[in-house]
């Protein structure tokens, strides 16, 4: 048998394995490409296989970097399965067609500039009919439920402890009379948050895939509860609003849940709490109906304490009317709205209309891409343009750290301890960036013994039990030279600019050019150091 990395390879998106075995073909994942353009551009390539070739989907998880092409690979020929938890089965029922609502609107819009230009349209990666049409071929299973998807290969879903319903597949592949374990993590949990279950630990593979998101990180542990109050009731005494761009499947739930903790212990006062955010409301109602899902600290606070999230504060804010309100509603509110980024939404409105109020505070609560509103907000900038307009800053700007809901280096090492490897031992490190993924690599070699390698997109490993050969694609990453071209490019232009400016302060005053060259070293010294990682000196 073979598995070719068809994504989620040496980046954290696009997650989509191809494996094949003598009889059969089976995609584990097929996930949509986010982030930069180049990465964007990667979801209209076509398919390296024959999409009515695949018997069948096993699906990780409802996040759409896991499940997002789905609806393509449908439109193009696959007739097969798509096997998933319930949970995850609700979940992809509002994902999907969001997500095809984003490719219509998208394709909508480059037209319309497109057309000002001469130039073709073009088509949405799919539409809103065909999501809805690819859900019907999801089968929900159970946790530590087995099945045989197809002729001699056998699965079982454990619970991944990453959002509702995401899972490590454990599959069982029977081939020339020999039985071979695989192992998936999928996105693998981080222990201890709110309403998820901690990872499952499994017990053995002969071949590990292993995600490595936050492989170079450690999760900052403080008491979240505490520091939520603090900004909540701080925020309120301002007369102030606060605002928590918040992702609409996961992070929105969480943060409901310790502000229903925090009011039923009258930590804070009834203050409006407003979920504005189509897909977080139905993604909250499905968290609702899934409660036999969460762990069991969560399960015997709500029984003890009343449904999440039922609140009488609480607001589920649907229409587009409904959330331009909440602008001039007076008094004060915690408004949860997506993107998470602050980067699309319905938040950039609430944004707009409270970061220039000294009294209201912007809570991120997540990881903030670098070039996302998010991220410049974070790094202090004092004005930032909000759909069009030029904003200044005078809200308080603050961040929660250890809300993700990824495995840190300490705990996928600690995950990994569980584990026994046997026969071929071989663990490929995938989801993650270069230095993630070499920080897990050199782990599963010097602390655990395994063999272990990064794949590249579409490498391919040759597999029996026993031996794993390595066939490297070698694909030319045309795209990825240019815009790293313009990106150094753009640096050198501000360079010699920067440059010319310390020249002619040296020539104004000769005294500081000792300092200046000193200084000058030292930077470069620092940012040498910093390429160190990727073998460059």
């Amino acid at each position: 048998m073979n598995l070719q990395f068809l994504g989620a390879a040496h980046t954290v998106t696009g997650s989509c394995y191809l494996l094949e075995t003598n009889d059969h073909k089976v995609l584990i994942d097929c996930g949509m490409f986010q982030g930069g353009r180049t990465l964007r551009d990667l979801n209209y390539n076509d398919f390296r296989f024959v999409p009515a070739d695949i018997d069948c989907v096993l699906l990780t998880h409802a996040h759409v970097d896991h499940c997002g092409l789905i609806p393509k690979l449908c439109k193009q020929g696959f007739k097969g399965s798509i096997y998933a938890t319930k949970a995850t089965c609700d979940l992809v029922n509002i994902m999907l067609p969001d997500s095809a609502h984003i490719q219509e609107a998208d394709a909508q819009i480059t037209n319309r500039k497109g057309q000002r230009m001469g130039k073709t349209p073009i088509a949405p990666l799919y539409t809103i009919d065909d999501a809805m049409a690819s859900l019907k071929q999801f089968v929900p299973i159970n946790y530590d439920e087995e099945i045989e998807p197809v002729s001699g290969i056998k699965a079982i879903y454990r619970d991944a402890g990453h959002i509702l319903g995401s899972s490590i597949i454990e599959l069982y592949v029977t081939e020339n009379g020999e039985e071979t374990k695989l192992v998936f993590t999928g996105d693998l949990g981080q222990p201890n948050q709110p309403i998820i279950k901690d990872p499952t630990y499994i017990k053995d593979a002969d071949y590990l895939i292993i995600e490595s998101t936050y492989g170079d990180r450690k999760h900052e542990v403080y008491d979240k509860e505490t520091a939520l109050a603090e900004i909540v009731n701080d925020t309120m005494d301002r007369g102030g609003n606060l605002i928590i761009p918040s992702f609409a499947v996961g992070r929105t739930q969480t943060m409901l849940y310790y502000l229903f903790k925090l009011w039923k212990a009258g930590r804070i006062d009834d203050t409006s709490i407003v979920v504005d955010s189509p897909l977080a409301v139905e993604a909250t109602r499905i968290f609702a109906k899934n409660i036999h899902y969460f762990d069991e600290e969560a399960i015997d606070y709500l029984k003890k304490h009343g449904k999440l999230p039922e609140m009488p504060q609480l607001r589920m804010c649907e229409s587009a009317e409904e959330s331009k309100a909440l602008n001039s509603d007076i008094g004060s509110k915690i408004i949860l709205s997506a993107s998470g980024m602050a980067d699309a939404g319905r938040v950039l409105h609430h944004l707009k209309h409270n970061l220039w109020r000294p009294e209201s505070t912007i809570l991120f609560v997540g990881y903030q891409a670098e070039g996302s509103l998010g991220r410049r907000l974070l790094d202090g900038a004092k004005q930032v343009k909000v759909m069009g307009e030029e904003i200044s800053v005078k809200a308080r700007i603050v961040n929660m750290d250890g809300f993700s809901a990824h495995a840190d280096y300490m705990q996928i090492e600690e995950w990994l301890q569980h584990l026994t490897m046997n026969n071929a031992q071989q663990v490929f490190v995938v989801h993650g960036e270069a230095t993630a993924a070499k920080a897990i690599k050199e782990m599963v070699l010097d602390e655990f013994g395994w063999n272990a390698y990064i794949p590249y997109y579409a490498d391919r490993a040759i597999m029996t039990k026993t031996t794993c050969e390595i066939k490297e694609a070698n694909i030319p990453q045309v795209a990825v030279q240019k815009d790293m071209e313009d990106f150094f490019m753009d640096i050198d232009s501000s360079y010699r600019q920067f440059r010319r400016r310390i020249i002619n302060m040296v020539v104004k005053n000769p005294e500081l050019m000792p300092a200046a060259i000193r200084t000058t070293e030292k930077g470069w010294r620092y940012v040498k150091r910093l390429f160190k990682d990727f073998g460059i000196s």
